[in-house]
């Protein structure tokens, strides 16, 4: 396990900072990734942290921008130490969708594969559950 996981996890509350997954819902820890990647020069830095699940931080893999599908312009990836969650997404209870909310959201949301049908499936007996947090 990275030795930062206990600092990373707890200051994420342990929720993946880019989908908000739960991770207690899991049967193992979340996985520490780099913000922006080793491969594009990242460091190991508190700064270019997050907790991830499994799934955004494969689909995520090494990118740092994607194609926003509304604008058709290539953006940042949304960056949970820069960026504030509820600023670029929306999370609709009922739907169990999160919504991107800006070209950084949108593009997010496309590239990680948020709302799959089985995320958005899990999401929603979370939420029924009191397990979704959105701050």
């Amino acid at each position: 396990m990275n030795p930062l996981y206990p600092l990373v996890a707890a200051r994420a509350r342990h929720l993946c900072e880019y989908c908000r997954a739960p991770e207690i819902v899991f049967n193992l820890p979340f996985e520490v990734e780099h913000i922006t990647p080793q491969s594009r020069g990242g460091e190991t830095t508190e700064e270019n942290l997050a907790l991830s699940c499994r799934s955004c931080n494969l689909y995520k893999s090494d990118y740092v921008s994607a194609v926003d599908d509304l604008t058709q312009q290539e953006v940042n990836l949304f960056n949970p130490r820069r960026d504030v969650w509820q600023e670029h997404f929306l999370f609709a209870a009922g739907t169990g969708e999160i919504e991107g909310l800006t070209a950084s959201g949108r593009a997010t949301v496309s590239l990680l594969r948020i709302n799959s049908k089985a995320q958005v499936d899990a999401r929603k007996q979370w939420s029924r559950l009191g397990l979704m947090n959105q701050s």
